[in-house]
């Protein structure tokens, strides 16, 4: 049942809207329940237009003037979701940060929309598993499967727009919501259907199969921030550039991934088929970043990437993240002293990361975790009071990231880990610079101040 508070700034933004000065402002307004954030961001791509800070009932509000219709996100740290606004939209929110996505409800003007890819986000969420258990199928057959799923979704968004309520843009954003999010599982079908069943990746497709392709548009501005277009783009870079790989660079299949060569190919078509500016430069740090945090190569072969990522992308706006990456990965390479980072104990002195390294122990663990995320927090405490008991003569040292610091202090007090090996930094993006703090199960390992891996797992490692 929504509350009292849900109709009466209905009812606000609704006279808001009627005439007057501000009769063409864009109201978008709501109230959070279990905040775990003093605000909400409003951004346009990955620019923050707008910030708002809860009042003490933990509503918010926003006002624009002026505004052009499209897809939007807004972040309650650490949670984001779309908000799809239009010039004169006066749109409501009521959510409940413990069910983030399943809570969330919109209501008022521009609602339509709204509650239409929030509910496509949670069916597609739902039904993603159900999917993968396809991939056993013939492709005949597993084509069949997702077309359905597709012309269903096409069904429910023309049931929507019966009465020609949504806009001309707000009905391409809802059609590809649906069409790409399901043509991933297409990009993905070879190589999982080679894993369930031993088939080669490219046997036994049916005639047509990659047909969908033809109607690809890789440079769609509206959609570039739409999550299911920009992870299908994602994977059909991937899928060229394996198949080129494998056919054209006499490697076998098994050991393509991952490699240097492998990447430059992902450059190479992102460089022919995109030239959306903002897309074509997210896909490049996508790529960067992927292969630099994930496949720990040599500094040579990272090297190697910097410069042919320069050389196709040198105008990138992600380029001094990028950089910043690439230097922070080369400073963690083993046999390097570990960064002197600052860092505060639980009594609030100022600590070096050296200092805490320059253990007693045999190897000291360096591992990770946030107060806004309570089930990796219970998680990774169980598994660092396990992974302690099994190895004694390790020091597992924690730092804290993005916890204020009264709540920092009163997880550690109330849990099981002891107090004196938990440390927390003021400065996230100096700690994440220098460690490169990613993903967070990731943890350092070091003797003697010098780096043993810092890109180890603390899930996988031990």
């Amino acid at each position: 049942m929504l509350k009292p508070f849900f109709y009466s700034l209905l009812i606000i933004l609704s006279a808001c809207g009627d005439g007057g000065k501000n009769s063409s402002a864009t109201y978008f307004a709501g109230e959070i329940v279990n905040p775990t954030d003093d605000y909400v961001v409003l951004f346009s791509g990955d620019v923050a237009i707008d910030s708002v800070k809860l009042d003490n009932q933990n509503r918010f509000s926003f006002v624009l003037d002026s505004i052009t219709e499209g897809l939007y996100h807004f972040n309650h740290n650490p949670e984001l979701q779309y908000v799809f606004l239009s010039q004169g939209d006066s749109l409501v929110i009521r959510l409940n940060t413990l069910y983030f996505d399943e809570s969330l409800i919109f209501s008022g003007k521009g609602e339509e929309i709204n509650n239409f890819l929030l509910d496509r986000f949670l069916q597609h969420e739902e039904e993603s598993p159900m999917i993968r258990a396809l991939y056993q199928l013939e492709g005949e057959a597993f084509e069949d499967k997702i077309d359905s799923l597709i012309n269903d979704g096409l069904t429910d968004l023309t049931d929507l727009n019966k009465e020609g309520i949504l806009s001309e843009k707000e009905e391409k954003i809802g059609r590809a919501s649906i069409v790409y999010h399901y043509d991933i599982f297409k990009e993905e079908y070879p190589f999982k259907h080679k894993r369930r069943t031993g088939h080669k990746a490219t046997s036994k497709l049916p005639d047509g199969f990659y047909d969908y392709r033809k109607s690809l548009n890789f440079n769609d501005k509206d959609l570039t921030y739409l999550r299911p277009y920009y992870n299908y783009m994602i994977n059909h870079v991937g899928n060229l550039s394996y198949m080129a790989c494998t056919n054209g660079c006499g490697n076998n299949d098994t050991i393509v991934r991952n490699q240097l060569h492998f990447n430059k190919h992902k450059l190479k078509f992102i460089d022919s088929l995109v030239q959306e500016k903002e897309l074509k430069d997210n896909l490049y740090r996508y790529v960067a970043i992927d292969y630099l945090v994930n496949v720990h190569d040599s500094q040579e072969n990272n090297k190697a990437f910097i410069d042919i990522f320069h050389n196709v992308s040198g105008n990138n706006r992600h380029m001094e993240e990028i950089n910043t990456l690439y230097e922070g990965i080369q400073n963690l390479q083993p046999q390097k002293m570990i960064p002197d980072v600052a860092l505060k104990n639980i009594s609030g002195q100022v600590v070096s990361l050296q200092d805490i390294a320059n253990d007693k122990k045999e190897k000291t663990v360096f591992y990770f975790w946030t107060g806004t995320d309570r089930r990796h927090f219970e998680n990774i405490s169980k598994r660092v009071a396990r992974l302690s008991s099994e190895n004694p003569k390790f020091a597992f040292i924690g730092i804290n990231v993005k916890t204020d610091e009264n709540n920092w202090k009163a997880l550690v007090q109330n849990s099981e880990l002891d107090i004196a090996q938990q440390f927390r930094s003021d400065d996230f993006d100096t700690l994440t610079k220098a460690l490169v703090v990613f993903p967070l199960n990731k943890c350092i390992i070091t003797k003697d101040n010098m780096i043993v891996d810092a890109f180890a797992n603390i899930y996988q490692t031990f």
